[in-house]
């Protein structure tokens, strides 16, 4: 199993993400407020924007919320001032891991980053300590159910790097620049994702059992419960065997 579609999987099974969609919303008003606020409000000149919205959509976020979480970025409605930046630490086994955060309280966001890390066997570092061990690639996953020749077909023809057979996903990986290009080409042939996203694609694996498996995952999890943590990225793999012992 692909480790950057690892966490992704294990949510799914747990059925974290229906439990959790008010926190879901939550983010995602955060990141089209501040795409909205960076680069306007009009979509088709802001793909960051454009990229939330489909991501909004997709969890049938409603339209009005959508729409105020724009003006609320383009200043034609009062709201909070967010900032953005990127914290950097280990987890369990020395695990590399990557916190990309959203909020209105640097101070509070980094109280509690550093309290989740050391209360789940890991620390905080600093900046650029694991960032190297990541590739930013655009990422958009496919169902094992559909054709793998017709999607690499596709993604080559639209300007992917590569196409990848995950076993339990196929993944096309692209430059980030060349994400909405590439997803928009691939739409067009009427092939649709399960995922589409411009990620963190760690470059080697950090193997995990045991103790350390158990306090990785709950390490996740604690982090992305964090209403100022937009997203979590990490290098670690777990076995399906292991995943079913520790889930029970």
């Amino acid at each position: 199993m692909a480790g950057h579609s690892k966490w992704a999987n294990i949510k799914h099974r747990k059925g974290a993400q229906d439990a959790k969609r008010g926190k879901i919303f939550t983010k995602l008003i955060k990141e089209i407020t501040i795409a909205a606020k960076i680069a306007g409000g009009d979509v088709a000149a802001n793909p960051r924007l454009r990229t939330a919205i489909d991501k909004a959509k997709g969890d049938n976020m409603p339209k009005d919320t959508i729409e105020r979480a724009i003006k609320k970025g383009t200043g034609d409605l009062d709201g909070v001032n967010y900032e953005e930046g990127t914290f950097e630490g280990y987890g369990p086994g020395g695990v590399a891991v990557i916190v990309e955060f959203m909020t209105d309280n640097r101070t509070r966001t980094v109280a509690d980053v550093r309290h989740t890390f050391n209360k789940h066997n890991g620390s905080l570092g600093v900046s650029g300590s694991v960032s190297f061990l990541f590739d930013r690639k655009g990422l958009i996953s496919f169902s094992p159910e559909m054709d793998f020749d017709t999607i690499f077909e596709a993604a080559l023809e639209a300007g992917a790097e590569d196409v990848k057979d995950e076993g339990d996903a196929y993944e096309v990986i692209t430059a980030p620049s060349d994400f909405m290009e590439v997803r928009d080409s691939i739409a067009q042939k009427n092939l649709q994702w399960q995922n589409a996203e411009v990620t963190m694609i760690p470059q080697t694996m950090v193997q995990l059992e045991g103790k350390q498996a158990e306090q990785m995952l709950k390490l996740m999890d604690k982090l992305e419960d964090n209403d100022d943590v937009q997203n979590v990225y990490a290098n670690f793999d777990i076995s399906d065997e292991e995943i079913e012992k520790i889930m029970g």
